[in-house]
């Protein structure tokens, strides 16, 4: 995710990273090239570029539908960011909330304790990984017991497998008669949580916008863009190339933006920085294990 200061105008005037320049460079010069080659023949064979031209107040019409497309887009994008962000955060606390109990219930037997930090600070890893079709424990994996987090790490649905672990050793604490009965289902709602939370990120990420919709967006952004030289030329002449390269510029960079964030779990500029999110549960998981181990 790209970190920026909003307050810093000047330097977002020249940004390349993160600001989709370089995804949507080839379909905007391929639009000026076309304004270039259509404002050349109406300067040069104006009898013949009179043929092409069309209404400029049809083209605006056209363009306020497209307008209201491309808010739609953008807007439905961005819930589906947001959405993410809180889904994460709720990881975070959940992760938190888990720790905290069983370091405190479970503190008689502190070999417990470290493996439920452990598996719990696992947990977001195996998740994010997940959400990027791959498996894993991330770097907690050397940690744990070999043979079980081999197993965990193969499994066909790796935080699945991971809560299901933590689920095991909440059985454990209770068979040791370190946790009652009641504290135990209280103690599971924070895994069910956890699962529940990873399998919406899951429906954000296997559920793309409407393929018609997209289709269609695009359809229309094409057509608007390539006749646009058409209705400028009489009255802008050479400008024509100029403006086209700005408003061109500025539709097709809204639409990359909604591709962009409509899944916010990858490895883009503007995606959530889930390897951040991640380390900072590992750090405040192992704060947790640091002070059990003290006292």
């Amino acid at each position: 995710m790209s970190v920026y200061d909003p307050h810093r105008w000047t330097s977002h005037l020249f940004d390349i990273q993160g600001s989709l320049v370089r995804e949507i460079l080839g379909r905007v010069s391929l639009c000026v090239l076309w304004s270039v080659a259509i404002t050349a023949l109406h300067e040069y064979w104006p009898s013949l570029s009179q043929i092409v031209e069309i209404p400029e107040t049809a083209h605006s019409l056209v363009g306020a539908a497209l307008a209201l497309l491309l808010v739609f887009r953008t807007n439905a994008s961005y819930d589906r960011f947001w959405e993410g962000r809180k889904l994460w955060g709720g990881i975070v606390n959940e992760t938190r909330n888990l720790v905290r109990q069983t370091s405190v219930l479970c503190a008689a037997d502190p070999g417990l304790v470290r493996q439920f930090i452990l598996w719990t600070a696992a947990f977001p890893y195996s998740c994010m990984l997940r959400l990027r079709g791959q498996k894993g424990l991330g770097a907690l994996h050397h940690e744990l017991d070999p043979v079980v987090a081999t197993r965990v790490a193969a499994a066909d649905h790796v935080p699945l497998a991971t809560a299901r672990q933590l689920t095991q050793l909440l059985m454990q604490a209770r068979e040791q008669n370190l946790i009652g009965e009641y504290q135990q289902m209280q103690i599971d709602q924070n895994i069910q949580l956890l699962v529940d939370y990873i399998g919406a990120c899951e429906r954000i990420h296997s559920t793309p916008m409407p393929y018609a919709y997209a289709v269609h967006l695009r359809r229309a952004i094409i057509i608007y863009c390539f006749t646009l030289p058409l209705a400028l030329l009489p009255k802008f002449g050479w400008n024509t190339v100029l403006a086209t390269l700005c408003i061109t510029y500025i539709l097709f960079g809204i639409e990359e933006i909604g591709v962009e964030i409509e899944d916010p779990f990858g490895e883009d500029e503007n995606d959530l920085p889930l390897e951040k999110i991640c380390a900072n549960i590992e750090q405040n998981l192992r704060a947790v294990l640091e002070a059990t181990q003290r006292e």
